[in-house]
C-alpha cells in the first residue's frame, strides 16, 4: 500500500502554473458577478468620492462596464424609492454599501443593511425604498446591461388579499377551504 497522498504524487500545483486557470478579466457567471459586487463594495476608494445626494431625484452613476454587464452606483435620500419594477431581460446583483434600504416584493418586505446582497433573475419585480431617516448608497450589477426597466402597477389591497388567499397564504372567509 502506498502511503503517499495524491497531492504528494502529483506535486505542488503552484509549481505548474500552466495547469492553473488564468483569472478572468471580466466576470461571466452569477458567482463572479456577486464577487465583483463584493470586491467593489469593500474598496470604498473606488466609489465613495463619486457619491452625490439629490433631494429631487435618485442620483446614479455608471461606475463600470464590461462585455455584457454594467455596474451602477445609486444614492437614496430618505423617502426616495424606485417604484415597483423589473429589469427586463437582465439579471442583477444589488448590494447595499451604506445605510439601509427596504425591498418590497410579492413575497414580502425585507430590510437590507450595509453589506446585504440580493441576486435576481430576469423578470424579478421589486421596489426598493429608503424608509430610514439617513441616506443610503447601493451598487447594482446588471448582466446583460440594463436596457429596460418596466414599471408595474401596485396591486390593490383587495386584489393582493384575494391573490394571497388563492396561494393559501391568508385564510379565506370563515368556512372557506383553501386549495
Amino acid at each position: 500500500m502506498n502511503s503517499d497522498s495524491d497531492l504528494q504524487i502529483a506535486g505542488d500545483l503552484l509549481d505548474v502554473p500552466h495547469l492553473l486557470q488564468a483569472p478572468r478579466e471580466h466576470p461571466s457567471t452569477v458567482a463572479e458577478f456577486v464577487g465583483l459586487a463584493r470586491s467593489l463594495a469593500a474598496d470604498r476608494a473606488q466609489w465613495a468620492h463619486l457619491v452625490r445626494y439629490d433631494a429631487t431625484t435618485r442620483w446614479y452613476h455608471r461606475l463600470r462596464t464590461g462585455p455584457g454587464y454594467e455596474v451602477w452606483l445609486l444614492s437614496w435620500v430618505p423617502g426616495q424609492g424606485s417604484g415597483l419594477h423589473d429589469h427586463g431581460p437582465s439579471s442583477g446583483v444589488l448590494t447595499v454599501l451604506d445605510g439601509e434600504l427596504t425591498e418590497r416584493t410579492a413575497r414580502g418586505t425585507r430590510a437590507l443593511g450595509a453589506g446585504a446582497q440580493r441576486v435576481f433573475a430576469p423578470g424579478y419585480a421589486h421596489e426598493v425604498v429608503n424608509d430610514t431617516l439617513e441616506p443610503a448608497v447601493s451598487l447594482h450589477v446588471y448582466f446583460p446591461g440594463l436596457t429596460e426597466m418596466p414599471m408595474h402597477a401596485r396591486p390593490s389591497t383587495a386584489a393582493a388579499h384575494t391573490a394571497a388567499q388563492c396561494a393559501g397564504v391568508l385564510p379565506g372567509p370563515a368556512g372557506a377551504a383553501g386549495a
